[in-house]
Parts: structure tokens; sequence; C-alpha cells
């Protein structure tokens, strides 16, 4: 069945259902969480049993109680941000666009997954061993929970969007923006520049920049040979129309 055409008019419309539709998931899923916040708060510590917490203003920790919410909610709503997303962009497009669209929201969405777990599990535990070990006789750690929840987040959503970096190199070679021969030609400057974000967007410790680059490159590699399969599927879909 053809999607119907819509007005200037009716594309606003359609844009204001959406945006409505993503902003009562969003509502109803943060509040939700929120009576479940002390669980996931509660979850949150056990990563750090070296460290004793405290609060340094009044309102820091019922702030820091409505962040956890609110990070809860987005993620418990975002397949339903996904969907609707996918909902208003999907009549634009072309039967191929949509299906390679479709496809690059579903792996994202399992590759961001994994990039979070893979941080909660196996690097979190890690570098917060490796500071809980930075103390002395006459200093001890007494960590901000505000600033916990900020650090911890913070290295849950850097691996989960680097952990879409096969995603993205799809995209930019099926659409013939970036040629698959770049990423191997110049393999060896990419290597390099992995392990400088790896520096900069990890906590300044060796453990933790290892093991983001090596996710990293393993990414980049798992990239290439799926660009690769996607160019040649491309080719040959070219040639039969011919």
């Amino acid at each position: 069945m053809k999607e119907k055409s819509l007005t200037l008019i009716g594309h606003l419309s359609e844009l204001r259902k959406r945006i409505i539709i993503v902003a009562v998931a969003f509502v109803v899923a943060s509040t939700i969480s929120y009576f479940y916040v002390e669980k996931l708060v509660k979850s949150l510590v056990k990563l750090a049993t070296t460290f004793k917490f405290v609060y340094v203003a009044p309102a820091e920790l019922l702030l820091a109680y409505v962040k956890v919410s609110i990070i809860a909610g987005l993620t418990i709503s975002a397949p339903i941000i996904f969907w609707q997303i996918w909902a208003f962009v999907k009549p634009g497009l072309k039967k191929e666009e949509k299906n390679y669209i479709l496809v690059s929201l579903i792996g994202g969405s399992l590759f961001f997954i994994s990039g979070v777990v893979f941080a909660y599990f196996i690097v979190l535990p890690f570098t917060l061993q490796f500071f809980g070990t930075l103390q002395t006789v006459d200093i001890k750690p007494m960590i901000s929970f505000g600033n916990y929840v900020g650090f911890v987040t913070t290295i849950l959503l850097c691996f989960g969007l680097v952990f879409e970096t096969p995603i993205l190199m799809i995209l930019l070679a099926r659409f013939g923006i970036v040629d698959v021969k770049f990423y191997t030609k110049n393999r060896k400057y990419i290597i390099l520049i992995i392990f400088i974000i790896a520096a900069i967007i990890t906590p300044p410790d060796v453990i933790s920049q290892v093991l983001l680059a090596i996710p990293m490159l393993l990414l980049f590699e798992i990239g290439i040979i799926l660009s690769k399969l996607a160019v040649k599927k491309k080719m040959k879909k070219a040639l039969l129309k011919q």
C-alpha cells in the first residue's frame, strides 16, 4: 500500500503527534523508575564497595535520584522513541532505504546496549577498583554521590556510543560517503586515533583506556567486514538492474 503524501501542515501535525507520544512515554517511564530508584541506586553503589558515599549539598541526593530515574526512564522508553522516529521518517523513504534505516536502528540499539553492558560489568569494576586503591592512612575516599552518578553515567554513555562504530561505518560506506578502501588504507592512522580517543574520554588510568581501546579496535575491524559486505550487495543489485 502506498504511503499517503502529506502537506506541510500535515507533516507538522504528524511531528507534533509523535513528539507528544515520545514525551508521554518518557515521563511515564521516568516516573515509574523513580519509585524503584533506591534499587537502581543500590546496584550502582555495589560497583564501588571500597568507597563511602556522602552528599555535600542539601538537594544533591534528591537530584542524583532524579538523574538516575531520568536515565532509567530514557532507557525504558527508548524502543518507543525509536519506533516513533521510524514511523515519522518511513513515509518519505524508498523501500531499500527503509530496510537499511530499520536495520540500522535495530542494530544500533543492540550495539549500544552491548556497550553499556560491557562498561557496567567489566570496565566500571576495574576502574573503580583502581581509584579505590588511591588512598593512604591519612587520606580516605569519601565520594560525593552526585559526582559518582555523573562519572558512572558518563562511562556508560561513552561505551554505548563507541559501540555504534560498526553501524556508522556501514552507513557511510553503503551510501557512498566513505569508500571502504579508506578504512583499510588508513588503518594505522585510525588505530592511533582510537587510542587517543580512548585516552580522552576515559579516566586517567591505563586499565580503562585499554578496556575501551580494545573493543574499539575489534569494532573497527567488524565495521570493515560488514561495510565490504554491504557495498558488495549494493553492487550486485546495481548489476541486476542493468
